[in-house]
């Protein structure tokens, strides 16, 4: 079964120097996180933090593979309304397909942007993209026998070959055979 997303675990940290107006934001200030058009989800509102605000929201969201980036709206609730103190754009390929795996939780900060494209303060976050089981290796997980359990990635140090080909990836059985792939 192939997967079209994937699931990503986000969590929006703190944010510092935000301004609207050239004036710092007093209180209610809140992120809004997209994937896409259709796919957002807000963070709680922090009355207390000002310009140094503070959410630590995990948000759960679905990521469709071809996602490019993930946008963070920073929005601040006042007496006349919404008003946007800044955005950042975090690409994709800064949390998968780079040196650490994508399951691996990373810590990252980006520059936000206020309407008029000038700097306006940094925001942190935590990501993490969490993998379906089929997308590992579906034919072992799903394999004949009811051993999938069983199955473990290893390459025998000893020289043996006394491991079996699934899908093109060396696969240790843990048992013994005398045949040779």
């Amino acid at each position: 079964m192939e997967t079209k997303s994937r699931t990503l675990e986000i969590t929006v940290l703190s944010a510092e120097g935000l301004r609207i107006d050239n004036k710092p934001v007093k209180k209610n200030a809140y992120v809004v996180v997209s994937v896409d058009p259709f796919n957002n989800k807000a963070t709680k509102v922090d009355g207390e933090g000002g310009s140094y605000p503070s959410w630590n929201d995990k948000l759960v969201m679905e990521m469709p593979l071809q996602t490019r980036f993930i946008t963070l709206l920073v929005k601040c609730k006042g007496s006349r309304g919404e008003k946007t103190v800044g955005l950042a754009r975090i690409p994709v390929t800064d949390f998968v397909g780079g040196y650490s795996p994508a399951t691996c939780l990373q810590f990252l900060s980006y520059r936000l942007r206020d309407p008029k494209g000038l700097k306006n303060g940094i925001i942190k976050v935590s990501l993490r993209v969490k993998e379906p089981l089929q997308d590992c290796s579906s034919q072992a997980a799903a394999g004949g026998g009811g051993n999938a359990a069983m199955i473990g990635l290893g390459i025998p140090i000893d020289g043996r070959r006394d491991y079996g080909m699934v899908t093109g990836i060396p696969i240790w059985t843990g048992y013994p055979s005398n045949s040779l792939f």
